[in-house]
């Protein structure tokens, strides 16, 4: 395997610090594209992406904070024909599964003139001990609308696992993954979990979009995220991802990990448990 230039766009956010740390390991040269980085990278100031993409073979490309947002697809297109223009050889995309707006996004990658893999993930397990999910859990009482919907949580791990894969080795160019993991769950099936293996009691409560929206407001949100997390709660939560897929399998030779074994990794690091 010959070393290449990577550059990871969001490589200090969920699944980029996890590839950075993977294609480290193996040896490979990262860039690590963020505002605060040597050679900054903002996706707000296009000024900036010239610099950080010169001399990379590939880039992985996260966007924030999702590629449903309004203006996504301008960035999208601006980066790719860049990357192209550059001598970039291979674009590695992460999507969002059950996502229209993603979809077009994942077009422009795919028709920019180099190689491409698209890697659509659904919600991320780590979305309750990194991220939106990780307040509530603490305070011991998780109020979320669509008690009703079943999600195939994924681990982050498994998406920066396959995302490498895609990065390194050539028999992924052209391919679509959708990753899952191996359950659905509800939110409340979720919590009982974190809850059974932290020893805490931790409520969840079934609430309304509306009073889910006043929460958000309540706690100063931006409101671009306010926007994103009802695009989520409203239209991909309706049942159109409620459904299994054997990717992780496919490319990683092993099966998806299951939220049973993240939330029992997860506990032992103390992050569930209030300090003070």
């Amino acid at each position: 395997m010959k070393t290449q230039q990577i550059l990871v766009i969001g490589g200090t956010g969920k699944t980029g610090r996890r590839v950075v740390e993977r294609l480290t390991q193996a040896g490979h040269q990262v860039r690590i594209g963020s505002r605060s980085a040597d050679i900054p990278f903002d996706w707000h100031q296009p000024d900036t992406w010239s610099k950080a993409l010169t001399g990379m073979d590939a880039v992985y490309i996260t966007f924030q904070p999702d590629l449903a947002v309004p203006g996504s697809t301008e960035a999208i297109e601006g980066l790719s024909a860049m990357a192209v223009n550059l001598g970039i050889q291979k674009l590695v995309l992460l999507s969002g599964r059950g996502e229209k707006e993603a979809q077009a996004c994942e077009k422009i990658v795919m028709n920019a003139g180099t190689a491409w893999t698209i890697v659509r993930a659904d919600w991320f397990n780590q979305n309750f001990s990194e991220s939106v999910f990780l307040e509530p859990v603490l305070t011991g009482h998780v109020a979320l609308p669509r008690a009703e919907a079943r999600i195939p949580f994924v681990d982050a791990e498994d998406i920066a696992d396959v995302v490498t894969a895609a990065l390194t080795d050539d028999k992924h160019q052209g391919q679509i993954y959708e990753l899952t993991g191996p359950r659905l769950l509800s939110f409340e099936e979720v919590i009982l979990e974190i809850a059974k293996v932290t020893g805490r009691n931790i409520q969840y409560h079934a609430i309304s979009m509306d009073e889910y929206n006043q929460l958000l407001k309540q706690h100063q949100l931006p409101e671009d995220h306010i926007w994103l997390v009802n695009y989520l709660f409203d239209e991909v939560l309706d049942g159109r991802n409620a459904n299994l897929t054997q990717d992780v399998e496919k490319v990683l030779g092993r099966p998806a990990t299951d939220f049973s074994d993240y939330a029992k990794q997860t506990a032992l690091t103390g992050v569930w448990h209030p300090h003070g």
